[in-house]
């Protein structure tokens, strides 16, 4: 008998039968709380190759429609798709914006209400902002904010309120920060930092509740700022500042009302973990030689660090907000090698993360906050060599991840967190000793990802996915 994996979850239950697709904002009914589980025993493949997504560009987006993404095909290149998953519609071209083998090549796919935004290029506009709504007519250019081929070249989109923010360059304002309702009339500068022609090049965007946008700016190449804007009236106050060479790394992370950053860290100097409240002045919590994988847990802080002069001892930390709060949750690997943390994510209230304890190699751990509650979650390769998890992402109450058993082809896990709940879903590709998953996001009833066939090229998969009475007598 196959083991069933599902987490509760509180969700509108539809009133189906079978695996029927229903797009995520279109399902009715009691509202309950039921778990999500795995429906079938194979995942789809869509017949398409698509631009995996980076830290540097999304390259796909959940909508009530069906999942955006950037599909890479021989007749058209980098275009916009769709696809309804294992059932529906199916998956199909929705736009090409740019005939011919080039392409418009779309990034930063992000989505406010029932559309998605992203940028592309054209020969005519350059690269702009675009938007849709799911068909092909309502897939189309926003504004020509720089007029010509030069384009305006729009980054950091993020949704706030109902409206995208993104920062853009224009002839007269420099490189700025912008926000739009996804019409021409309602695309506007949200405010000029640095009047006239230079840029302040706004960066690294973090939504604060509905009505405040905190963001880092520069000041002429000198400084690196961080800004507070009131997006009601647009008015924007500095917070901080530091020498540009300084600079602030990455982006802040918001845990509850308190917004923690890192600053400093040149010429081998510590860096500084600071946090404001509200746009206080920011406070110095403490000095690392490195800090990496912020994320927040129950109004808390965790994330990787180096203890200024511990050398390369990387070790997982939590943070309060006071310095008397910010200590080392465990020494994972005791001396100076460390256990080196990575891709914090939160399950529940649960923390997991992949660590090297030094005896079982890389694999999953989890922790409840506390010292003793920190562990490893499952030693799923025994022995040094590990298991390397890697793309951890949590849907629906339960987290899908990579994991190699050799250390040279990977598979797809699942686990609700409980105690020994992860399970291979090794049989869920054809040559699924190559099936190397990553990209793991939701859509309506299908988890996503993408996966190598058995000729090693990359294509988009879909597995039914669903609320446990939509599942049927399928579900496993």
């Amino acid at each position: 008998m196959m083991r069933r994996w599902s987490a509760p979850m509180l969700v509108a239950v539809p009133w189906l039968v079978g695996c029927s697709y229903v797009p995520e904002d279109e399902a009715v009914g009691a509202q309950a709380v039921v778990p999500w589980e795995v429906c079938s025993a194979d995942a789809v493949a869509l017949g398409v190759s698509p631009v995996e997504p980076s830290e540097r560009s999304r390259s796909m987006a959940a909508a009530p429609w069906g999942l955006l993404f950037v599909g890479d095909a021989p007749p058209t290149g980098r275009e916009p798709w769709v696809s309804s998953g294992s059932h529906g519609a199916g998956t199909f071209l929705l736009r090409e914006l740019v005939p011919g083998p080039e392409g418009s090549d779309p990034m930063d796919l992000t989505r406010v209400g029932d559309r998605v935004f992203f940028s592309a290029t054209d020969p005519v506009h350059g690269r702009e902002l675009f938007v849709s709504d799911g068909s092909p007519e309502g897939t189309r250019l926003v504004a020509d904010l720089w007029p010509g081929e030069e384009g305006s070249f729009p980054e950091g989109l993020t949704a706030l309120g109902g409206l995208l923010y993104f920062t853009a360059g224009d002839p007269e304002h420099g490189r700025e920060l912008w926000r739009t309702d996804g019409t021409q009339e309602g695309t506007v500068l949200v405010v000029d930092l640095d009047e006239g022609p230079e840029d302040s090049a706004p960066d690294q965007l973090v939504p604060e509740g509905e009505g405040v946008l905190d963001f880092l700016a520069q000041d002429r190449g000198f400084s690196t700022r961080l800004m507070r804007l009131d997006v009601r009236t647009r008015h924007a106050t500095e917070v901080f500042r530091v020498p540009s060479e300084r600079g602030i790394q990455g982006r802040p992370t918001l845990v509850g009302r308190r917004l923690f950053f890192v600053a400093g860290g040149a010429h081998g100097e510590p860096v500084s973990l600071m946090v404001t409240t509200g746009g206080a002045p920011p406070v110095v919590l403490a000095r690392f030689d490195e800090v990496r994988s912020m994320v927040g847990m129950r109004g808390r802080l965790y994330f990787a660090a180096s203890a200024h002069g511990a050398g390369g001892d990387l070790e997982l930390w939590t943070s309060d907000g006071s310095p008397q709060g910010t200590r080392r949750l465990r020494d994972v690997r005791p001396g100076r090698e460390g256990s080196g943390p990575e891709q914090l994510v939160v399950l529940g209230s649960q923390l997991f993360f992949v660590a090297d304890d030094g005896v079982h190699g890389m694999e999953p751990w989890v922790s409840d906050g506390t010292e003793g509650g920190t562990l490893l979650y499952a030693d799923l390769v025994p022995g040094e060599q590990g298991s390397a998890p890697r793309s951890l992402t949590v849907t629906q109450g339960l987290l899908f991840f990579g994991a190699t058993p050799d250390g040279a082809t990977y598979a797809p896990w699942v686990t609700n967190g409980l105690p020994g709940g992860a399970a291979s879903l090794d049989f869920l590709v054809p040559n699924a000793a190559a099936s190397d998953p990553r990209g793991f996001i939701r859509s309506g009833w299908d988890l996503f990802f993408t996966a190598t066939d058995a000729q090693g090229g990359r294509q988009l998969h879909a597995l039914p996915f669903r609320p446990e009475p939509a599942c049927g007598p399928r579900a496993f």
